[in-house]
């Protein structure tokens, strides 16, 4: 049963479950060794790409200078690394119901 607004994990096992055959937990097992696949790629460096779906990269900020909007008062901003999703053509046209 799918949740309004949200895919979530659970749904996308149930989704498997039916589709594939799997059990719920065999289903369940396999949308979290994915996902963990995911995440272990991108926390070694990795950019992550699903052909039709889109690609999350991985992006360096070096240390900046930012500015408190309340107070106006200049910070130093400290370099990180930051994860973005660009969505691919496919996805796009879908969404947009072309």
């Amino acid at each position: 049963m799918r949740s309004v607004g949200t895919l979530t994990r659970a749904d996308l096992a149930d989704v498997i479950h039916r589709k594939v055959g799997l059990s719920r937990a065999e289903s369940l097992d396999m949308v979290e060794g994915i996902l963990g696949h995911m995440c272990d790629a991108m926390s070694e460096g990795e950019n992550v790409k699903i052909s039709g779906f889109g690609t999350f990269l991985l992006r360096d900020k070096g240390e900046r200078v930012g500015r408190n909007p309340k107070t106006g008062i200049e910070v130093p901003i400290t370099p990180r690394r930051v994860m973005t999703f660009r969505a691919s053509k496919m996805l796009k046209d879908k969404v947009s119901g072309l």
